[in-house]
């Protein structure tokens, strides 16, 4: 077990479950697993956890649950109650965890000497002593197995009975039934097309293990347990939403909301009262009190998306809820205090709006106590574009109700090789168009990409031989050169901002904005 896990562990105590009696009834047991499989979870944290309470209801010594490696073929232990080792492998019929996984049948060993099938080996490895040993395999809904859930060492010196052998089995499809709802459980079935890719991960519901990505989930695991104000940034369409909330679940608010405002897409004028809510007779209609998102949010966490679209006279406000705790409603008069935590994401270049004026810089140093800069998908390598590929792949067939396609070779290295503009969105509707369209297998022609511009194509003579001002000696700030690119690329195709944004490989938005920025209307 990695120190951060260990660290966290105490974070994902699920209710004390009740030690079992004779009874082999368990549908009450594991319950509470079900609220936490479908949120961003520090996945290794929450299963170091569940064998820790698997352990007290089996009354066992300890547990470990083990996964099949479709790559390698062999078992690895994922998540073990009190381990001295990080992880031990087994191959297929070695021990007893590798015979229940050769065979698909539990095994109860009351007494482990002169057992052919006992690995002694991981007795010595780790120093510890085995007496009684129970194992059962863990199925998915097809019926494949794909795991091993084991306990060693009935407490009280007494043998697992029969009883514990069902009752066991009956948790083991209770946890099979939650982990198939985790991206572990995804993983695990793209590294059957992907055995290059070794299995892993670190959030649930967060895809990518990617060196980039690692740095993310690091800082994550370090500022997540407190009340640092978290500020995201990175291109539209990379997930920004997704590790706001991986922020929250993983920290100590995660029973508490998680309320989310989005800048962009309300009307300035309405932006102030989404936030702090307004008195009875405020104005024109407010004809009953209303709270804002920082009430109800209360203990919880606000996320403040596209923050770089605040208006001032709110920045100002914002200032004073990350100084202060307080704020009024609009139209009011009474200083309400609120206990949140502050997470905001933005696409926009906060400094350089510092610099221009359209951001306060007091606010932007208060937002920016723990930075996080997520990284585009182009620049995540061609393993996390597959991984990815094959986990949306999954996700729409059962969604849609269809057949898992095929993904062809050379589908999957058109995928690889574009640029991804819009990034992970983009991606996952890319996929999910393919995977409703193709019967069977997802070729090139099923993704709606763009076509590659050939030389003699008309767009081909939008990318510039040399930079822009290069060629005459000019040395010109990045900004100015990706305008007159911008321009020039517009130009060559008369105006016409969708065919500009596709060959420029940007969302037609992102194209709009920069437009905006340089003083040009947001038309045609």
């Amino acid at each position: 077990m990695s120190p951060s896990c260990a660290s966290l562990r105490s974070r994902f105590e699920l209710p004390p479950l009740p030690v079992m009696a004779p009874s082999p009834d368990v549908s009450h047991v594991l319950l509470p697993l079900g609220g936490l499989v479908g949120r961003e979870v520090d996945l290794d944290a929450f299963l170091q956890t569940l064998m820790d309470r698997i352990a007290v209801t089996m009354q066992a010594d300890r547990g470990t649950l083990w996964l099949l490696d479709p790559a390698r073929g062999d078992l690895f232990s994922r998540a073990a109650h009190l381990p001295e080792v990080s992880q031990i492998r087994v191959k297929r019929g070695q021990g007893v965890a590798g015979s229940v996984a050769e065979s698909g049948e539990p095994v109860n060993m009351p007494d482990p000497r002169g057992e052919s099938r006992f690995y002694a080996d991981i007795d010595r490895m780790t120093g510890y002593r085995t007496t009684t040993i129970l194992a059962v395999p863990l199925r998915d809904a097809g019926g494949t197995l794909y795991g091993v859930l084991q306990v060693l060492n009935r407490r009280g010196g007494e043998r697992f009975t029969d009883d514990d052998v069902e009752r066991l089995m009956a948790i083991a499809a209770q946890v099979s039934q939650a982990l198939q709802s985790t991206s572990l459980y995804q993983e695990l079935q793209r590294a059957k097309e992907q055995p290059q890719a070794p299995v892993g991960y670190f959030f649930n519901r967060i895809i990518g293990e990617s060196e980039p990505l690692k740095v993310i989930y690091r800082l994550i695991q370090k500022a997540a347990p407190t009340d640092a104000t978290v500020l995201l940034r990175g291109e539209s369409g990379c997930g920004k939403e997704l590790f706001a909330r991986a922020v929250h679940v993983n920290g100590t608010r995660r029973d508490k909301p998680f309320v989310k405002v989005d800048c962009a897409a309300l009307p300035a004028t309405l932006i102030e009262n989404e936030l702090f809510g307004h008195e009875k007779g405020a104005f024109t209609g407010a004809d009953h009190r209303v709270p804002g998102k920082f009430e109800a949010a209360e203990s919880g966490t606000v996320f403040i998306d596209e923050i770089g679209e605040l208006p001032l006279p709110v920045q100002g406000k914002l200032l004073r809820v990350l100084q202060d705790r307080e704020f009024e409603r609009v139209g009011g008069t009474q200083t309400l205090k609120m206990d949140v935590r502050i997470v905001a994401a933005t696409n926009r270049d906060l400094a350089r709006m510092v610099a221009e004026g359209k951001f306060r810089e007091d606010l932007y140093y208060r937002i920016k106590v723990v930075e996080l800069v997520l990284p585009p998908l182009r620049e995540r390598g061609g393993e996390d574009i597959e991984r990815l590929t094959r986990h949306f792949i999954a996700s729409a067939a059962r969604r849609h109700r269809l057949r898992t396609p095929r993904l062809s070779a050379t589908a999957l290295e058109r995928l690889k090789r574009y640029r991804w503009p819009g990034n992970v969105r983009e991606l996952e509707n890319c996929i999910e168009s393919a995977v409703v369209l193709c019967e069977g297998e997802i070729l090139e022609e099923h993704l709606p990409l763009p076509k590659v511009v050939e030389a003699s194509s008309p767009l081909a003579s939008t990318e510039p031989r040399e930079l822009p001002g290069v060629e005459t000696g000019e040395l010109l700030p990045l900004a100015e050169v990706e305008k007159r690119h911008i321009l020039r690329v517009l130009d060559a195709v008369k105006g016409n901002r969708t065919a500009a944004a596709k060959a420029l490989q940007i969302g037609r938005n992102t194209l709009g904005r920069k437009l905006k920025e340089y003083g040009l209307s947001d038309e045609g």
